[in-house]
């Protein structure tokens, strides 16, 4: 016989693994946090504009992501695939930011009422300027470059 077999070597404590595998759990909750979801949401009221103003780019070029009526007047519209959100602060008025949060990189969902909001954490941002109107988030969405020409939306 040999010493092992006389002296089995004991496994982990019960609380070690119960430990490891919370521990496991939570990484995964933390990742998912900031994962893309890959399904565009909007939110918000009133009728959409037509024409108007954009955040900046310039014209001609682009991806379109939307007509000017599919963004709804003090509400928006979230592009997920894009990673960007539109919103139409005021009637022709269309912004664009990044859709990331700055909290923790969670997706921004909900727009209405002139705000965006992060269902991860509750932050709030301003339709307008992409500025925190709530926490925890302390920084503005980046500003993010569209362009409006007549009817169509697009990613310059």
């Amino acid at each position: 016989m040999t010493s092992e077999s006389l002296h089995p070597v004991p496994g982990p404590a019960r609380r070690t693994v119960v430990a490891a595998v919370g521990a496991a759990g939570l990484a995964v909750a933390l990742t998912a946090c900031g994962a893309d979801d890959k399904a565009s949401d909007s939110v918000g009221s009133g009728d959409g504009g037509s024409g108007g103003k954009s955040s900046g780019g310039r014209a001609g070029g682009g991806t379109e992501l939307a007509k000017t009526t599919d963004i709804p007047e003090g509400g928006g519209k979230v592009f997920a695939d894009q990673g960007v959100v539109v919103t139409q602060p005021a009637a022709g008025t269309f912004k664009a930011f990044s859709s990331k949060c700055t909290h923790q990189g969670c997706a921004v969902k909900g727009i209405a009422n002139g705000v965006i909001t992060c269902p991860c954490h509750g932050s709030q941002f301003s339709a307008t300027d992409g500025s925190v109107k709530k926490g925890p988030a302390t920084s503005a969405l980046a500003a993010a470059s569209i362009t409006v020409e007549g009817e169509s939306i697009k990613l310059a």
